[in-house]
């Protein structure tokens, strides 16, 4: 299965059975949870690469807990109305990282695996982009019964693949008035 195989594809029916909505608490509760799951694991890895935006808060709480370098690649799949329509892939041409080398050990992260699609491609963009990775595993807060791929982390098995609404989605349409803007 490829990339082109999901392009253009909305979600099917029997792919997102509900909706499941997610609290600030709960939210923070999966990713200490996650944390769990890889500091129970003994794996050891030099560095976090987090897949924004998605991934972004939870890459950055991973690596306060665990003191490894974080590192943001940018990745979109997601569009049309209310963000429900996969599109093709993008994956930016770079990483962000504050250091020359990626690391040897990584952790790939981001919200959830929904087809699978971007995690599987970008786990081959990062091993094709940087051959010092000698390990690279995978996690994310959410798994859906829908993906392709199977993470090595993660918190929730959802087999029902219902629609995640994440606490800060409220933002994707905050629009901020001239009377805002005033505000003291």
């Amino acid at each position: 299965m490829t990339v082109d195989n999901f392009v253009g594809w909305a979600l099917p029916a029997y792919c997102c059975m509900s909706d499941l909505d997610i609290s600030w608490d709960e939210y923070h509760q999966s990713i200490e949870l996650l944390a769990a799951k890889i500091f129970e694991s003994e794996w050891e890895f030099d560095r976090i690469v987090c897949l924004a935006r998605g991934g972004l808060r939870v890459g950055d709480i991973l690596s306060r807990i665990f003191n490894q370098p974080l590192a943001i690649l940018a990745a979109s799949s997601y569009g049309g109305d209310s963000d429900r329509e996969r599109g093709k892939l993008a994956i930016a041409s770079q990483i962000t990282m504050t250091s020359d080398r990626l690391g040897s050990r990584v952790l790939l992260v981001d919200d959830l695996v929904d087809s699978g699609v971007t995690l599987q491609q970008t786990v081959g963009w990062l091993k094709d982009r940087y051959p010092e990775i000698e390990e690279l595993k995978t996690a994310v807060i959410w798994y859906k019964n829908c993906s392709i791929c199977v993470p090595d982390y993660y918190v929730s098995y959802l087999p029902e693949n219902p629609w995640i609404h994440q606490p800060f989605e409220k933002y994707d349409s905050y629009k901020l008035s001239t009377a805002d803007r005033n505000c003291p």
